[in-house]
């Protein structure tokens, strides 16, 4: 094998990227989930998060053949066939379209009643737990477009280990913006929906063209971009409040002092005294 023939260095490339551009979902999951544990854990859950997945995608890449086993059909329902692939596709979608969906509630209702609860209840073990169901879901789809792009094991487990190396560097920062922006958080949460509900049809022999789900992701991620700039602008041009002189006059020694009889202004606009 030439490893630096032109078909090898296109192939490892482009699964490189496609690797990366997967594994954002996966970030993106493991993120949400750390938040809810003590901010000095977070970190540790996020790099035994990803480092179960790198074991998974690598462990399933060496089973090759057991893999290809899971495509042959196990039963049919009402005309559909269904094999061991389809079934962990749907288990993972239903999954995580129901781990997003009640995330986007509990926002929706509100920090002040389940957040510090579900923080103080929520432990490292069951996010971890949670965290590797979803890794398997994403590994076995990562693994089949591996197989799909490279003839290599070498390859594939190259291109593997060096996606999930940009992953685990990448993973504070995505966590610590997304952690910041409720708004991005909600975004993030909603293409979680989306990419279950894709995983969901394509679980059912229903494939959508990975364009037609990324693509408006893409689009919401820059317009998003584009109202964080706008508010950031607009916060710093923001004029200061100003205190009208004629409230204060000076003191002898402590600075300035309300005159007597001024009224001021509260944050809500209403005179006081």
């Amino acid at each position: 094998m030439d490893l630096f023939s032109p078909d090898t260095l296109i192939a490892f490339v482009t699964l490189l990227v496609l690797e990366i551009v997967l594994g954002i979902d996966n970030v993106v999951f493991i993120s949400i989930l750390s938040s809810k544990l003590p901010e000095n854990q977070q970190a540790r859950a996020r790099t035994v998060g990803l480092g179960l997945a790198l074991i998974t995608r690598i462990a399933l890449l060496f089973s090759i053949n057991w893999i290809i086993g899971l495509t042959a059909p196990l039963f049919e329902v009402f005309g559909q066939e269904l094999s061991g692939r389809d079934l962990i596709l749907i288990a993972g979608g239903l999954f995580l379209v129901g781990k997003a969906t009640y995330e986007i509630g509990e926002r929706l209702e509100g920090e002040g009643s389940h957040g510090q609860t579900g923080r103080a209840t929520t432990t490292f073990g069951a996010v971890i737990g949670q965290i590797l169901l979803l890794d398997i879901v994403f590994s076995l789809d990562s693994v089949i477009t591996a197989v799909g792009i490279a003839d290599e094991l070498f390859i594939m487990v190259a291109a593997v280990v060096i996606a999930v190396a940009v992953m685990l560097v990448s993973a504070g920062a995505i966590s610590g913006f997304v952690n910041r922006h409720p708004t991005v958080k909600m975004l993030a949460l909603s293409f979680l929906v989306l990419i279950g509900a894709s995983l969901i049809a394509e679980g059912f022999e229903q494939e959508i063209p990975r364009g037609y789900v990324y693509g408006p992701i893409a689009f919401s991620i820059l317009v998003e971009m584009l109202n964080l700039r706008a508010r950031s602008r607009a916060v710093s041009h923001a004029e200061p409040v100003r205190i009208r002189a004629a409230y204060y006059h000076e003191g002898e020694g402590d600075g300035p002092i309300p005159r007597a009889g001024a009224t001021r202004m509260d944050a809500g606009g209403t005179p006081r005294r």
